[in-house]
């Protein structure tokens, strides 16, 4: 028994380390996963409405996997998907600038609204013509696991990466004036006196 006043002692041989935590579970990878839905309300109301867990409704649509639709040529595909994502990213971008005014200052807060509204909209316009890649993460993993439509695929990963680049590009050199500052100060340097 400790009294007031004493310290235990403490060897450093009295610690013991943790064993180390794997970063994957193998005995999770062979347990079967059901489709996902990230809202289990969603999963629930489905479940209620017998439309879950259906597979005739998985092959009918199928399997989510971006394509390019009939009709529709391989630049106007890969236009959309730049324009598409293009629009998302900029969205992104100046909701959630922090260099906004002190007027705006509530603005992050709402940042979802605008966002979501563009990936709706985004959606509207795209579906019909290559079913809206805009995430090469969700077009890649559908294809992967449908093991379908890699004639076109490369329009899932060029057009949204190009049009994350250009939204990169119009926000920070365009919207933001980095490109007229820079102007700006190189003009004042060379004026003829």
């Amino acid at each position: 028994m400790v009294k007031e006043g004493e310290h235990g002692s403490f060897n450093c041989s009295d610690y013991v380390d943790p064993p180390a935590a794997p970063l994957i579970d193998a005995a999770e990878l062979t347990k079967p996963s059901p489709p996902g839905h990230i809202n289990p309300a969603v999963t629930f109301g489905l479940l209620l409405a017998r439309k879950a867990f259906q597979k005739s409704y998985y092959n009918w649509k199928g399997g989510g996997v971006n394509v390019l639709a009939d009709g529709y040529s391989i630049g106007t595909g890969l236009g959309a998907e730049i324009i598409g994502t293009f629009v998302l990213v900029d969205t992104v971008f100046s909701s959630t600038d922090p260099k906004r005014s002190a007027r705006d200052s509530h603005v992050p807060v709402l940042a979802p609204l605008p966002i979501g509204f563009a990936v709706f909209i985004v959606h509207l316009a795209t579906i019909p013509i290559t079913g809206t890649g805009i995430n090469p993460a969700s077009s890649i993993g559908a294809s992967i696991i449908y093991s379908k439509a890699w004639d076109h695929h490369w329009i899932f990963w060029v057009g949204p990466m190009l049009g994350a680049a250009i939204a990169a590009f119009y926000h920070q050199f365009i919207l933001r004036a980095g490109a007229a500052k820079a102007l700006g100060s190189f003009r004042s340097q060379t004026q003829v006196v």
